[in-house]
């Protein structure tokens, strides 16, 4: 029981703790309202790949932006191997615009 309990309240801070981090952090905000952070988070691999890495990968090429971007609207295959992220139709531009940029700022 002890132990049962000792994990909700810790469940129950880290979530806290994400919701703090999300209202301080607009682009955290966006990625959880746009459903984001179901398959990747900033720091590690979840199903698809970390933030880290994307802004890592894609951080010095010119056209960065707007090929995420295109993959945010249409979706993707194959860049990270063969896991599909579906598309973003529900998401506005501008919301796309504004995650890709904080994408590549991590």
């Amino acid at each position: 029981m002890k132990t049962t309990l000792t994990l909700a309240f810790g469940l129950v801070a880290l979530a806290s703790s994400v919701a703090v981090h999300a209202a301080e952090d607009p682009g955290l905000k966006l990625a959880n309202e746009n459903a984001c952070m179901t398959c990747h988070a900033i720091d590690h691999k979840v199903i698809g790949p970390p933030f880290h890495a994307i802004a890592q990968r894609f951080r010095n090429q010119p056209q960065a932006a707007a090929y995420l971007l295109a993959r945010l609207q249409h979706g993707s295959t194959g860049d990270w191997g063969n896991t599909t992220m579906p598309p973003n139709a529900q998401s506005s531009a501008h919301d796309l615009q504004q995650l890709v940029q904080w994408v590549l700022a991590q």
